[in-house]
């Protein structure tokens, strides 16, 4: 028998057989009847704990069995014991146990299948600049390039230089949001001084362009972090204006209730299409009509900033045409 390599059955077995044995010989003492009723009944005593114990070591057994099968990913826990005992809390708790590895298990082959698209999607996107910077800088060490034409390769790789710049500074941003390490700011914001702050790059770009920036703000405010929200609006913004066309204007207004304080802002562009608004704030997402220097992060970037400061962002098309993007920074935690 197996069972015998453990130590403490045998030691039952011992303290059972020593018992059994002793009250035979007591009951033998008595009488001859009474001696055999106490070993037949030793017996029978004995026999049915090496029967219990057998089946209690099988189920063991075959829950190790189990367990060493899902450790090699083999198959899941079969939940099909439903008797009351230790065993059965022992069997419970770990199926509880594996649920919460196989939750986390999944959960780790998601992050990396996230992290590994990202590092794609970031290569891909650093690439391309990386790429017509190699190309100029070749181009540029031409002996006899025309001056016109050294000082126009010249301002293309400031160009790319820029963007590359502002890519590495966006994606790093990101990855601090992602990891947590960011502290925002909890200051009252007045929302006039948020967007003119957030207005403040694009205000010579869209005067090149012949829009105008309308703001109608009287004295709205909320709970967050002026620069970060700031970097949020304005990319908002930016997606306003590179979808506007010249002599177009951009919009925003605010309304502040007992629950939130909203945020408006809208353009006369054509709007979105309806199969890219669902996915307009995912990361490196480009919806149909957007530019060929579009890398798909600063609206993400937006919705990631408003969201750490209990607000929301939806984007939709006004019945009346053009973009909209609304912005709720809510007073309680939602």
């Amino acid at each position: 028998m197996r069972e015998l390599r453990n130590r403490e059955y045998r030691l039952e077995w011992m303290a059972y057989g020593g018992a059994t044995v002793l009250f035979a010989v007591i009951g033998f003492v008595i009488g001859p009847l009474c001696g055999a009723l106490f070993l037949l009944c030793g017996g029978v005593f004995m026999g049915l704990h090496a029967a219990f114990t057998r089946r209690r070591y099988r189920a063991i057994a075959e829950l190790s069995r189990d367990m060493d099968r899902i450790l090699h990913g083999q198959e899941a826990l079969r939940i099909d014991e439903n008797d009351e005992g230790e065993l059965s809390i022992l069997r419970s708790e770990v199926q509880k146990m594996t649920a919460r590895l196989k939750e986390s298990a999944d959960a780790l082959l998601a992050d990396k299948r996230y992290l590994t698209r990202a590092m794609e999607d970031i290569f891909h996107q650093l690439r391309t600049p990386l790429t017509a910077m190699n190309l100029e800088v070749s181009l540029l060490g031409g002996e006899d390039l025309p001056y016109e034409r050294r000082l126009q390769l010249t301002r293309e790789l400031k160009k790319q230089l820029k963007h590359t710049d502002w890519l590495v500074e966006t994606l790093l941003k990101m990855s601090h949001l992602d990891a947590g390490t960011v502290k925002l700011r909890a200051d009252g914001v007045a929302v006039r001084e948020l967007v003119e702050k957030a207005a403040e790059p694009l205000r010579i770009p869209m005067e090149l362009r012949g829009q105008e920036l309308r703001i109608s703000v009287r004295e709205e405010r909320f709970t967050g972090d002026l620069a970060w929200t700031a970097e949020a609006l304005g990319n908002i913004l930016k997606n306003c204006m590179e979808h506007t066309p010249a002599g177009g204007s951009i919009t925003v207004t605010a309304e502040e209730t007992p629950v939130h304080t909203r945020i408006v802002v809208r353009d006369t562009g054509p709007g979105f299409h309806t199969e890219d608004i669902p996915r307009l704030f995912e990361r490196f997402y480009k919806g149909r009509d957007a530019g060929s220097g579009s890398i798909g992060i600063g609206l993400a970037m937006s919705r990631m900033v408003i969201a750490a400061e209990n607000g929301t962002v939806t984007a939709d098309n006004p019945p009346d045409g053009g973009a909209r993007f609304t912005i709720r920074f809510y007073k309680s935690v939602i």
